[in-house]
């Protein structure tokens, strides 16, 4: 019970852990405060100042991002002050930003859209600052596209906090601040692993993926890239997997995915050179054959080699169970201990 703090927001009595932020205090009670910053996997920022609040007996308007609850503490999250700054900070960040949101591939899915109609800031009192910031494609899997960046740093955080690779960060200063790599190098002659884990956070369309296709349904399924298991939802168009995401409530990975389980599978399932029936070599030629042929025709084989005659290769696409019984087998049935694998590939 010493770990249970009680705290008024908005009039309301609300219980909060401690150590909680204002802002997941509020959120905990069904309070939305906007912000295009902060993220339940990353560390508090207090970049966009969208979730400032007022609170009874602190001077100025805290961000709620970055504020421990106490004790006692009143706090408002919405008040003419609170709304007149919103717009104002967000009116800023818009004049930094394309207007024609009509023409951006994430019309309708964007965050900066979504609190720019929530606070009714849907127009910029600012001229619009035009620079045309160089947009890196080398990266064969997404892109990014500085002239859309709204500096809230969720890219350079997850790639530094979830990742431990800091492949980007903020170079320059002022107004000429940009995302970008060690030396302004390209994405793919840097230290980024293409994880995507930036593009999965990034609010606006500064990082997006190549593959623009969007799906109709999703299914949900577990990665088969290798035995760890990931929970992962696949995107469904006419039939075809065009996308894959982290299952955040999977506590295998909670939403987090490597590059092979983000954009390795949809082109894997339709490669045109994926093998999809068993091939058996006939008069020098490969030939397509039944299961049944093909499984007859390799235990055939097992009878006639022995020993170190004999090597098997496992799968890093097998579970661990699955793996195990092969390494088994190959020692007590086959008789070899010439057992490798392909996870280094």
């Amino acid at each position: 019970m010493d770990d249970i703090i009680k705290l008024t927001i908005d009039d309301e009595e609300v219980e909060a852990t401690k150590g909680m932020t204002v802002l997941e205090a509020a959120d905990e009670a069904g309070f939305f405060i906007p912000t295009l910053c902060s993220d339940p996997d990353l560390k508090p920022y207090g970049a966009c100042r969208l979730c400032i609040v007022e609170i009874e007996g602190m001077r100025g308007f805290p961000t709620s991002c970055t504020t421990p609850v106490a004790e006692g503490m009143v706090v408002h999250t919405e008040t003419p002050e609170l709304e007149k700054l919103r717009r104002f900070s967000i009116e800023l960040i818009r004049s930094d930003h394309p207007i024609d949101c009509d023409a951006c591939p994430k019309n309708q899915q964007c965050d900066l859209q979504m609190m720019e109609s929530f606070l009714g800031a849907s127009r910029s009192r600012f001229p619009s600052i035009t620079r045309e910031m160089p947009i890196d494609s080398s990266n064969p899997f997404f892109s990014l596209d500085r002239n859309y960046c709204i500096l809230c740093g969720k890219c350079v955080r997850s790639c530094d906090e979830l990742r431990g690779v800091g492949a980007i960060s903020f170079n320059y200063r002022g107004s000429q601040t940009m995302v970008s790599t060690a030396f302004d190098r390209p994405l793919r002659e840097s230290g980024c692993l293409s994880c995507g884990e930036c593009v999965d956070h990034c609010p606006v369309y500064a990082l997006n993926p190549k593959e623009t296709r969007k799906p109709t349904r999703e299914v949900d399924t577990i990665c088969p890239y290798c035995g760890v298991g990931c929970g992962i939802h696949l995107g469904i168009r006419q039939d075809e997997v065009v996308t894959a995401r982290g299952r955040r409530e999977d506590t295998v990975n909670n939403g987090h995915l490597c590059v092979k389980g983000r954009f390795g599978i949809p082109e894997f399932i339709h490669h045109s050179e994926r093998l999809k029936v068993p091939l058996i070599k006939k008069n020098g030629n490969f030939e397509e054959a039944t299961w049944d042929e093909a499984i007859e025709l390799v235990a055939s084989k097992f009878s006639n080699y022995k020993g170190d005659e004999v090597a098997v290769i496992s799968s890093a696409k097998c579970t661990n169970e699955d793996n195990y019984v092969i390494q088994k087998f190959s020692r007590t049935v086959l008789g070899t201990n010439n057992v490798d694998h392909c996870a280094r590939l």
